[in-house]
């Protein structure tokens, strides 16, 4: 018995192009153009040419299998007894969003007992008086210091304001840099690098005008003595210092945005360019060059981040930056603009880490996106 073999054969279908080409003015090049018809025949004849009965083949049953989800459906009691398949509903982005937020809070949680023993070396000159000014506060000292006068949960004093803050706060920088993304368009309808750069620093500064006063108030929370809730705490500033006193500080904070972006881009940028080929795409690589890029970039602009947090102070003598700078320098030296940067620096690890885990997800959303605008 003799063995048949088969033969694959192209063949064109009449009038189908035009109808394709009506198509494919709406939605860019058809999917048709991109592949060809393959047809089981006995003769190895037959006209060439590009078919679309494939693309049309596999709209058909794609359309068929949304019909069979529509109709396999989980019900409304089916989903009670199984809550956990009600994620599945969730959209991919607001997904995203969440696990982002989760991160960014579990990241926060972690690093806020460095952060509050920064910034208990940071305002110690303003807290304990002119009188002992130039008397600073060390690392080991405010770790003993914490734990012997407030027990474990000082460390944790003033964490809350700053987990609240993370959703709004990477909500309106998300929409933000949206928007400041298509104004900075090039007129080829392009974004540059220095676009890039600038839609940024200006979702930073909007997200953090918009939150800034809860970031006033982990700073009031963290270095002032005894133990008030944070809504106590608003209140009695809102009482004794006015609305204003929520945007003391505001000034340095919107400044070090920009310069902190670009000094972490950059490096990053130079830092990862000049690794071997080989270990440029591995994550190990990434996240040393972003803790790298990020110590960089702190390095450059702490100062500015040492006089905000004296500025937001309760009877700090500072009122804008121009007075912060000579004044700091004055009592404590230029090693006072640095004060609490080893703490700093220690807690830049998990955040880069987070930043790291964003950069990746919206690699990988582009190129998801990329691969469904191809389909």
């Amino acid at each position: 018995m003799t063995e048949e073999k088969g033969v694959l054969v192209c063949r064109g279908i009449p009038g189908l192009e035009a109808a394709a080409e009506e198509g494919g003015a709406r939605r860019g090049t058809p999917s048709w153009r991109r592949s060809r018809l393959c047809l089981r025949g006995g003769n190895p004849g037959g006209g060439g040419g590009f078919g679309g009965f494939a693309s049309l083949s596999v709209a058909e049953k794609g359309e068929q299998r949304r019909r069979r989800g529509r109709e396999c459906e989980p019900t409304a009691g089916q989903l009670l007894k199984r809550p956990l398949a009600t994620v599945a509903y969730v959209p991919r982005d607001v997904a995203l969003f969440i696990a982002g937020a989760i991160a960014g809070a579990a990241a926060k949680t972690v690093t806020a007992p460095l952060d509050r023993i920064k910034l208990l070396m940071q305002t110690h000159g303003v807290r304990v008086g002119q009188e002992s000014a130039k008397k600073a506060i060390g690392f080991a000292e405010a770790i003993t210091m914490i734990g012997k006068e407030e027990g474990m949960k000082g460390y944790w004093k003033g964490n809350l304001p700053q987990v609240i803050r993370i959703i709004p706060y990477s909500a309106v920088q998300l929409f933000a840099y949206e928007f400041y993304k298509k104004l900075f368009k090039g007129k080829d309808g392009e974004l540059s690098v220095v676009g890039r750069l600038m839609a940024g620093a200006c979702a930073g500064m909007t997200s953090t005008f918009v939150t800034y006063p809860l970031d006033v108030l982990r700073l009031r929370l963290a270095v002032e003595p005894g133990r008030r809730t944070m809504s106590q705490v608003a209140l009695s500033m809102l009482k004794e210092e006015g609305l204003a006193s929520f945007y003391k500080g505001l000034g340095p904070a919107l400044i070090g945005i920009a310069p902190y972006i670009a000094v972490n881009f950059c490096m990053f940028d130079l830092i990862k360019k000049a690794l071997p080929e080989e270990y440029q795409k591995r994550t190990e690589a990434s996240l040393v060059t972003a803790l790298l890029s990020a110590s960089l970039a702190t390095l450059t602009c702490y100062p500015l981040d040492t006089i905000r947090r004296q500025m937001q102070m309760k009877g700090a003598p500072y009122k804008t930056v121009l007075d912060a700078f000579p004044g700091i320098i004055e009592r404590d030296g230029v090693i006072g603009l640095y004060r609490g940067f080893l703490p700093n620096a220690l807690k830049t690890l998990p955040n880069s880490s987070e930043k790291e885990l964003e950069r990746i997800m919206e690699e990988n959303s582009q190129k998801q996106n990329g691969a469904a605008a191809d389909i």
